[in-house]
């Protein structure tokens, strides 16, 4: 298996990394575990930044799991340039997380828009 799917399940598990942050952050943390959601949307500060950014993993993950596959089938690109393309994938939503965490805004919206464009980038690489 590469690397570059190997990156898939690690942007699978990232998301939950940050539920976990913002379930366990703050004075109170999770005490019932019956309405998670109920409990989330009452957050503030840096457990709801982290509830936020585990919501906007799952929404990136598709777009960067098909990307990452369809490089895969075309294999019209190296797999050393889909490898690298897909850690430095895994290293923006890294840089997200801790942006989101931070309450850095700016900052935050341009990795994300870098990781966009490391997105697009598995598209053009198999052409």
């Amino acid at each position: 298996m590469t690397v570059a799917l190997w990156c898939i399940l690690i942007a699978l598990v990232l998301p939950p990394l940050c539920a976990l942050i913002a379930k366990t952050s703050g004075r109170f943390g999770l005490k019932d575990n019956h309405d998670p959601r109920g409990f989330l949307d009452t957050l503030s500060g840096l457990p709801r930044r982290a509830h936020a950014a585990q919501q906007n993993g799952y929404e990136a993950f598709p777009a960067f799991a098909a990307a990452v596959l369809v490089a895969d089938i075309v294999g019209n690109a190296e797999q050393v340039t889909q490898d690298v393309l897909a850690v430095l994938y895994i290293t923006s939503r890294l840089l997200y997380i801790i942006c989101y965490l931070a309450d850095w805004a700016a900052l935050r919206s341009l990795v994300w828009f870098a990781g966009l464009g490391l997105i697009v980038s598995f598209f053009v690489v198999s052409i």
